[in-house]
């Protein structure tokens, strides 16, 4: 295994990036972020990439989002100003097919990874779940949004605003996942669904695939900073969202009522 803490492995036409912070559960840092934009942006560009598989390191975990400590920041500025997770915008606009390799929590951010693949292919341990108003992370723009197109609007407001946990059984019931097998056979599985696609005219499923963007675009224009900007203009400045770290990291639960 690799000691990057985001690497590619290309064989046989597919290319899969994992996260390598098992440790961490696969969270993810700014800097990881950053490599996995590099490194999808490779693999679309390589010739002898027909399908790409995201994944996490492990058994536990997909990915849980991001590192909470890193987003907390410092001296009371949070590393999530600013930021739109430009990530999920690059998988719908690849060119390529991109599959989640579902192998544990797909959590916060991890969860909406895994939503904006083209495939969600689960092992029967997973679990999927939003964070955001839990840590007081202030997810928006089209990250949430696609949720709607992915599983309606009264299924994308429960899972966005309540912050439950979802078994991978629900997962697939929902429209969350294609397809749940036991963990031994995940690999098979993911395997079978790049085979069929490498089989297709990789131009016919590139015009499909950008057909289908064509149906989010109306809102893939709004990022998480607009939507910070218009209803909340100073939210990092008040100090929610470090409560909500704070508490996380503490393992306690977040006194959200003093910022009502």
């Amino acid at each position: 295994m690799s000691t990057e803490e985001v690497y590619l492995e290309i064989k046989d036409y597919v290319g899969t990036i994992t996260i390598n912070r098992p440790k961490q559960l696969n969270a993810f840092t700014g800097d990881n972020l950053a490599e996995m934009e590099r490194l999808l942006a490779k693999a679309a560009a390589d010739p002898k990439v027909g399908v790409i598989v995201l994944t996490g390191a492990g058994e536990r975990a997909f990915c849980v989002g991001g590192d909470v400590s890193w987003e907390k920041g410092s001296e009371g500025k949070s590393n999530l100003k600013g930021m739109d997770f430009p990530f999920d915008r690059q998988i719908v606009e690849c060119p390529k097919p991109v599959i989640a390799r579902v192998n544990g929590y797909a959590i916060g951010g991890g969860h909406h990874m895994a939503y904006f693949c083209d495939f969600t292919i689960a092992a029967e341990h997973a679990i999927f779940g939003q964070n955001g108003p839990r840590v007081g992370s202030p997810a928006g723009g089209y990250i949430v949004a696609h949720a709607a197109n992915v599983i309606g609007h009264k299924r994308a407001r429960e899972l966005w605003m309540l912050c439950r946990r979802y078994t991978a059984k629900q997962a697939l019931d929902w429209g969350l996942a294609n397809s749940v097998v036991p963990m031994d056979k995940l690999d098979e599985e993911v395997r079978k669904y790049a085979d069929e696609l490498l089989s297709l005219s990789p131009t016919c499923l590139r015009v499909v695939k950008h057909s289908l963007y064509h149906h989010m675009a109306p809102i893939m224009g709004r990022d998480m900073t607009d939507l910070v900007a218009e209803v909340a203009p100073n939210y990092f400045e008040t100090g929610e969202p470090l409560e909500g770290a704070n508490a996380f990291l503490d393992k306690r639960k977040p006194d959200f009522n003093q910022f009502r």
